[in-house]
């Protein structure tokens, strides 16, 4: 066991009373694995750690980054949520006791966080779609509520939001200072997380911007997939991939052991608990460094959510071993990556509308969307991860765009499956925007192995496998 192992489980199971402390240890922010800093072999607290992207210090970026002749045209952020309070209740315990008001004097702080709370209290003003007008536009209950967003989440991106700040406007002047409605483009799915998560983004990135500017559309569905949600073939390669899941899970007798040992604790049938996802209530209590529950049969330790979190990884690992979930990736993002496209497309042709593009959602977003770019190695989304897309005019040659792509701050370009190859023939530091319009609009379809199809109307309706 490491130093960082042994220090983090006596933080962890040090009982405290609340939840006001989060861990102080700097968290390690690598996207790819690196061999020179990752534990040599899979640390599932380690890996844990980077999960909760707990707020430390100003991480480093490679966003904006480009040779002085390059002009930044637009950018489109995707974002997940930030630290939420969980979704499931492990049965007959305690809720976590954390606290999701906005406090000064607790920490994660930001410096912009009272200023965010008097900000949003003004926001009556804005343009949101229905249902998003009735959702509080900052978490506020003294006992979160199942899934809200807390202080930690609003600071995490609050922080985002001022990097891109830096960055995008103060550098790049991306916006003029008197922008208009229409050089935003903002959506969100319909939970006060996603929300709350978007205006803390943007309160970072256009501090006391001006409520009658903003509009947020509503997005009813985590893929993003506006008109263009029936996809049969897609629900075929998810079933296949929830039974992969479900197969995994049989051949793991530790797991089942640990489940069972839980079970006995809270005293429910196995079944019962694990229906339950005991590892979202487990990641709650470890983020924010509240002890495991304890009944009069025992505690809920260190060990079980190690086991739980290694199963999680390895079921990572055998994904993109077996491709079914790409199958599903390719599918599931390709409308939010057709418009993301399309908005390039218009941007390069010298329109001024959409230039900053924000769509707040979650890890089932994401997730589809790095596989189906081909990042294979990239981790599970954190919370609060970015994923942004940087479309650049080459100013020696107007009529050449190019784009970058980078994920929690790390240039993943050229690991991409459509611009893999690039850098071995150009000495340009980012991709032809070509190659991604080709990939979209083309290839995306080819990796599914199919040679008829070449739109997303056929690629769904394809018959089988």
């Amino acid at each position: 066991m490491d130093v960082l192992t042994a220090v983090l489980l006596l933080v962890h199971l040090t009982p405290v009373s609340t939840a006001k402390n989060g861990v102080s240890s700097k968290s390690r922010k690598r996207i790819m694995p690196d061999p020179v800093t990752e534990p040599p072999v899979m640390d599932p607290i380690y890996e844990a750690l980077l999960y909760c992207n707990i707020p430390s210090v100003a991480e480093r970026s490679m966003e904006g980054h480009a040779p002085h002749h390059f002009k930044l045209v637009s950018v489109h952020v995707f974002i997940r949520h930030g630290d939420r309070y969980p979704l499931y209740v492990i049965p007959k315990t305690k809720r976590p006791e954390i606290d999701c008001t906005l406090l000064a004097n607790r920490k994660p702080y930001h410096p912009k966080l009272e200023a965010f709370v008097s900000h949003m209290s003004k926001g009556s003003g804005a343009s949101f779609e229905s249902p998003l007008h009735s959702l509080p536009l900052y978490p506020n209950h003294a006992l979160c509520e199942m899934g809200e967003l807390t202080q930690t989440g609003v600071v995490q991106h609050l922080q985002n939001g001022q990097l891109l700040r830096d960055i995008y406007l103060k550098k790049h002047k991306l916006l003029p200072n008197n922008w208009s409605t229409d050089q935003l483009y903002l959506e969100t799915t319909g939970k006060s997380r996603t929300l709350q998560s978007g205006l803390a983004l943007l309160y970072g990135f256009l501090p006391d911007f001006d409520w009658k500017k903003i509009h947020f559309r509503h997005q009813p569905s985590a893929l993003f997939c506006s008109g263009n949600c029936y996809c049969p073939l897609r629900n075929q390669y998810l079933e296949k991939e929830q039974r992969r899941q479900y197969l995994l899970r049989l051949k793991n007798s530790q797991l089942e052991r640990t489940y069972e040992d839980m079970a006995r604790i809270v005293d429910v049938p196995t079944k019962q608990l694990r229906a339950a996802n005991p590892i979202d209530s487990m990641l709650c209590h470890f983020c924010h460094n509240v002890s495991f529950p304890c009944t009069r049969n025992g505690c809920i330790d260190m060990e079980h959510f190690k086991v739980i979190k290694t199963h999680q990884i390895e079921d990572e690992r055998e994904r993109r071993e077996k491709k079914l979930y790409l199958g599903y990736a390719l599918l599931g993002a390709h409308p939010i990556l057709n418009q993301t496209v399309t908005r390039m497309q218009r941007a390069a042709e010298g329109r001024k509308e959409e230039v900053f593009t924000l769509y707040s959602a979650h890890d089932v977003t994401l997730s589809p969307v790095l596989s189906a770019l081909g990042l294979m190695e990239a981790r599970f989304p954190r919370f609060a991860a970015r994923l942004i897309f940087e479309l650049w005019q080459d100013r020696e040659k107007p009529s050449e765009h190019s784009v970058r792509i980078l994920y929690n701050g790390v240039d993943v370009t050229f690991h991409t499956s459509f611009c893999q190859d690039h850098h071995k023939h150009s000495s340009k530091p980012m991709c032809p925007l070509e190659n991604l319009v080709r990939f979209v609009k083309r290839d995306m379809f080819v990796g599914l192995g199919s040679s008829t199809s070449t739109n997303y109307y056929d690629a769904c309706h394809r018959e089988g496998f």
